[in-house]
């Protein structure tokens, strides 16, 4: 399927994301799956015939041929309406085609970035709110509030202040699954909150991409993701994404031209990286998520038997299927990752020396920070992380075979036990 201009009469600017999706699947792409959309979301953008998209790296675009069609701001391209970009700091071909699918697949508007902190950043530009109420989480995201406070006054609240201290306007920033521990917040208690009191709700979701979760389903006003992660799935992209809820669809024209202005458009590689990457979001987070609760499972049953060598070196294990609610029938946290629990969990070590040293004795697992990819990441967490606890250690699961990662991590507590 193609786009006409005759779907779009009136416009001389590139077509939003969320309207290529549509005309891509048509009338009918709500019942669409995932799988399907995250395949062929962004079909009705192709300029050629090619089943996978071609890479364009032009910065610049001819504008049309036809001085009678030249309009300020707008290049309608007559014999390709679809393709009709400027600049690419405005958009390009690869990029446009990954805003399609990831609106698509995540229910919103969607605006890719240069980083997940870039588009946090852009996010509190847009808003500019007065107060943000957020917890623990990413050291990053907390680094870009410090800055905004020196430009803005911003204050930062605890996560669980009183609601009676938010305003109109603030925002309630929620990570769930939680970095680095992999454990989930109750995203309708704070979605309830911000909106009594007018607040907004942003949801950094990078830790719970679909199919786990769906945050607008449970009232979040906007979702970040660090692109980076799942979404790029191979550790060869950086990227940031927000995506609007659509009540809020009149945010994108103006966070479209902050980002023109700010310039922290997403590159046109890191555009067709992402669409290849996409393809496989539901095989890959399905089967990372489901080898995740299992390692975690058996580490957690390990710890019971005081002679194993989990139990002799670990601490504690921490993951969203260890929480109390995910033993509860129809609890909030199965309501709102009926998908799976997540691919990455923290295992704290009984000392120090013992975290800095496992990553040393795997074989499987790399000793790097990030997550998301198809290998599997063990990171001793004090390496990019100050202020963590010295024993902390974030693995992030890969698509690896199950048994091959549960022998490795025994072998590796064996040799430390030893």
């Amino acid at each position: 399927m193609t786009v006409s201009q005759e779907a779009f009469p009136d416009r001389d600017v590139p077509v939003p994301a969320e309207e290529l999706a549509r005309a891509s699947l048509g009338p009918d792409a709500s019942s669409l799956s995932l799988a399907s959309r995250s395949v062929h979301a962004d079909d009705g953008i192709a300029s050629h015939r090619a089943v996978a998209p071609a890479l364009h790296v032009s910065t610049t675009f001819r504008y049309n041929d036809d001085p009678d069609l030249l309009a300020p701001g707008g290049n309608v391209d007559d014999t390709a309406p679809k393709d009709s970009h400027i600049y690419s700091r405005h958009s390009n071909p690869n990029t446009t085609r990954l805003e399609a699918i990831l609106t698509s697949v995540l229910g919103g508007p969607a605006i890719t970035y240069t980083s997940g902190l870039a588009a946090f950043h852009a996010l509190l530009v847009h808003l500019n709110p007065g107060r943000i109420a957020m917890g623990e989480g990413y050291h990053g995201c907390h680094g870009v509030v410090g800055v905004l406070s020196r430009l803005s006054g911003l204050r930062k609240m605890p996560l669980d202040c009183d609601p009676s201290e938010l305003r109109p306007g603030d925002l309630v920033h929620v990570e769930t699954p939680l970095n680095p521990t992999g454990e989930a917040t109750d995203l309708s208690l704070y979605a309830e909150r911000a909106h009594r009191a007018g607040a907004y709700l942003s949801v950094d979701a990078t830790f719970g991409p679909p199919p786990l979760q769906d945050p607008f389903a449970l009232g979040a006003d906007v979702v970040m993701h660090s692109g980076t992660k799942y979404f790029g799935g191979h550790s060869d992209m950086l990227c940031g994404v927000l995506a609007v809820n659509p009540k809020h669809h009149g945010w994108v024209a103006p966070l479209l031209n902050d980002r023109l202005i700010l310039g922290s458009v997403l590159g046109s590689l890191e555009g067709w990286l992402g669409i290849r990457s996409l393809r496989t979001l539901e095989l890959r987070v399905t089967r990372q998520s489901a080898t995740a609760t299992a390692l975690v499972s058996w580490l957690a049953s390990e710890q019971r038997d005081a002679a194993s060598a989990v139990a002799a070196t670990v601490e504690r294990i921490q993951h969203a299927s260890l929480q109390d609610a995910a033993n509860v029938e129809d609890s909030w946290l199965r309501k709102q990752m009926p998908g799976g629990y997540g691919p990455v969990f923290a295992i704290w070590m009984k000392d120090a020396d013992l975290a800095r040293r496992l990553p040393s004795k795997l074989r499987l697992f790399h000793h790097a920070t990030s997550l998301g990819g198809v290998e599997s990441l063990i990171e001793w967490r004090s390496m990019t992380d100050a202020g963590v606890d010295p024993r902390l250690l974030r693995v992030s699961i890969g698509v690896e075979g199950l048994e091959d990662l549960k022998r490795d991590l025994q072998q590796a507590l064996e040799t430390l036990r030893a």
